[in-house]
């Protein structure tokens, strides 16, 4: 599996820890985030995770900011983008289940780093359902 990941400085520290988990799984991580804490333009890091998924350069992206709206609304712009704002480790399931998303936005402001990390895992094992879902995420993308 390959991940892409991208943070502003708001997610530095998550990113990190997230990458660092990852690797231990023995997944592959492409780091487009900042490494450090000094305020920088989300949109720079998001545009290199977003075009990754929209090409199928990797599996799945992770994105972080401070509320995880930022990232998450850069990353739609991409036609073949699902990227969900999650909060928790339910609605990390939803939209996997539901939405088919291919990239989970984190709010570093809004989430404890733990339950960042457990939202990752939870992203990652949870599969689409398909089915009942799969006609209204074909109706997402206008063009």
């Amino acid at each position: 599996m390959k991940i892409a990941i991208g943070n502003d400085h708001a997610g530095t520290d998550y990113k990190f820890a997230i990458v660092e988990y990852l690797e231990l799984q023995g997944i592959e991580v492409i780091n487009y985030g900042t490494n450090e804490e000094s305020s920088v333009d989300y949109p720079d890091f998001v545009h290199p995770v977003a075009k990754d998924v929209d090409t199928e350069n990797v599996d799945f992206g992770i994105l972080i900011c401070g509320s995880g709206n930022g990232v998450s609304m850069t990353a739609n712009k991409y036609k073949n983008v699902r990227a969900g704002l999650c909060w928790t480790k339910e609605i990390t399931e939803l939209t996997r289940q539901h939405n088919n998303a291919n990239v989970i936005s984190i709010p570093a402001r809004f989430t404890s780093l733990p339950q960042a990390i457990e939202m990752v895992k939870t992203f990652l094992a949870t599969e689409f359902e398909g089915g009942r879902h799969q006609n209204r995420v074909n109706k997402i993308t206008m063009c």
